[in-house]
Order: structure tokens, then C-alpha cells, then sequence
């Protein structure tokens, strides 16, 4: 099928679905790649724990901080549903940095992600990206400016309320009435710019390979994988990435390696216009999505 009527037929599937999306592909080894609006800019939530974690990881390799070292982590406190590890502790807890790493990865742990975020601040990770040659993601504010939001000011029965305001706010600028929401205030990014680190970190570039490996692990550690993973993982491939979440917004970007020794960046970047904080089936959506313009490439 002619690459131009898959896309427009997938656009279409989105839209009946309650979806746009933003998606990239690419074949790591010949840089081959398709997408769907692959440089419209997100608020990329926790997404922006990848770059955090490599930003973290060469500060370590520099000897700047010591991956041993314990830190005293305050308790989140979060009985809200959703947040995982620390978020929800009630008592201080004593960690170490790679073990905050694992946490903020594997788990998305927003209060791990944050004492990370106190070593390495978001213009520093931000620095570091651009000192490795990637644009097109920025941080500024730490995670747990995501947990002021109107999900949490309404009642779990109402959450569809948040995810009103969250769809009809939007300004052709990309800009938000909600600042987790504006491209030009939140941590942010594109399709193509998740690719672009992707690649970075799976092939050789500006990164340590000493970094890139540890991120590659700490990605393929993630349990996180009721969203891109089925459609990507079996028994011939193994899928590593990193998801985001936050109102009507679900991304996922990562890496399938198969046993042939293909393998290719995937970056889906979406947003819903259904407010209901619980959509499995746009999930399946996105992942079937991404899957199509893989099998197109892999063809």
C-alpha cells in the first residue's frame, strides 16, 4: 500500500476512535521511517523521565554524583488513583540514586523522578540533551507539578470533568489554559524528537555507550505495558520504552528489537477527545496504529 493512503486511512481510524495522534517509526539501522504529524509538539508527562535518567546517569559517569549514595525521599502521600512506588508512601524512606533510577523508570515513579530532579534540575537535563545534539525536547518544571491538575481537585466519579476542561482548552498555538497542558510551560516534545533520542541511545552518537546501555536496560525494565507492548512483544522480540500519562494525553515511545536483528524507535504521542479517564480501547487503538506503520516498514 502506497505510504501516503496508509497514513490517511490511519488518521481516519483515529479520529473514529477519539484519537490524534503524533507517531514516528523508524528503522534504527537503514533510518527509514514514517509517521503521522510526527512534529506536532506535546506536553510529553512522564516521557521526560528518559532524558532525566540519561542527564542523571552521565553526571555519575562524570563523577559529579555517586549512583551509591542514599538519599532521604520524603513520602508522596498520593491516595489518588494511579501513581506507583514513593508517591504513595506515608513514611520517609532511605534510597540510593540507581535505585531511584530503576523507580522512576520502571514504575514511573513521579516522587523518584523528583529527587532526581533536585540533583539534576530540568534546564540541566535540558542542557545535557543539547550537548548530545537532540532538540525538539525541553524540560522545565519537575514531575510533581503534574499532580495540580483538575483531576485532582474532582472526585474519582468525576474525573470525566477534568478530562472535559482538558479537551476543549486547547489554542491553535498548542498553547493550554491548564500549564501542564502548554507546549511553551511543560515539559515537552515531538514524536520525531523521541525518535531522535531513541536512536541516540541505541546506536552509537554523542551519548557514553556506558549511559546509553544503562538507559537501555532501565527501559526494558519498565513494567508498564498494557499500551504499545502487546502489539510489540513476543517470544522473537523484545520491547523497551517508557510511557506518559497525564488527562486525555497517552504516549509511549520505545524500541522492538527483533531476533533477526532488525529493530525499529516507535514514538506515539496522543491525545483523546473522549472525557473518560479510563479508555482501554484507545490504547489498542494507538498500538495498532503503531504497529501498521511498523509492518509497513518492516515490508
Amino acid at each position: 500500500m502506497h505510504a501516503e493512503k496508509l497514513i490517511s486511512g490511519l488518521v481516519a481510524e483515529l479520529e473514529e476512535g477519539g484519537l490524534r495522534g503524533s507517531f514516528l517509526v523508524r528503522d534504527l539501522h537503514s533510518g527509514h521511517e514514517i509517521g503521522i504529524e510526527p512534529d506536532l509538539a506535546y506536553p510529553v508527562a512522564s516521557l521526560i523521565k528518559v532524558p532525566l535518567a540519561a542527564a542523571t546517569l552521565e553526571r555519575i559517569r562524570l563523577g559529579e554524583l555517586d549512583g551509591a549514595q542514599e538519599l532521604r525521599v520524603q513520602p508522596g502521600r498520593i491516595s489518588t488513583p494511579g501513581p506507583t512506588g514513593l508517591t504513595r508512601f506515608r513514611h520517609p524512606a532511605q534510597i540510593a540514586i540507581d535505585d531511584l533510577l530503576y523507580l522512576s523508570m520502571a514504575i514511573s515513579d513521579n516522587v523518584a523522578a523528583d529527587s532526581l530532579f533536585d540533583l539534576t534540575p530540568p534546564a540541566e537535563v535540558t542542557r545535557a540533551m543539547r550537548a548530545w545534539g537532540l532538540r525538539g525536547i525541553t524540560a522545565r518544571h519537575r514531575i510533581g507539578d503534574l499532580a495540580d491538575t483538575p483531576a485532582e481537585r474532582f472526585d474519582p466519579a468525576r474525573a470525566h470533568l477534568a478530562h472535559s476542561l482538558a479537551i476543549g482548552a486547547w489554542t491553535e498555538g498548542r498553547g493550554h489554559e491548564i500549564a501542564q497542558l502548554d507546549v511553551t510551560r511543560a515539559n515537552s516534545g515531538t514524536a520525531r524528537a523521541f525518535a531522535d533520542l531513541l536512536q541516540a541511545l541505541w546506536t552509537p552518537s554523542q551519548i557514553d555507550e556506558q549511559v546509553a546501555a544503562r538507559v537501555r536496560e532501565l527501559m526494558g525494565s519498565n513494567l508498564i505495558r498494557q499500551r504499545l507492548a502487546p502489539d510489540f512483544i513476543s517470544d522473537a522480540a523484545t520491547w523497551s520504552s517508557k510511557t506518559g500519562t497525564l488527562l486525555n494525553l497517552r504516549h509511549e515511545a520505545g524500541v522492538v528489537e527483533h531476533a533477526d536483528g532488525r529493530a525499529f524507535a516507535i514514538a506515539a504521542l496522543t491525545e483523546s477527545s473522549v472525557p473518560a479517564a479510563t479508555q482501554p480501547e484507545a490504547e489498542v487503538l494507538m498500538a495498532r496504529v503503531a504497529r501498521t506503520l511498523r509492518d509497513h516498514l518492516r515490508r
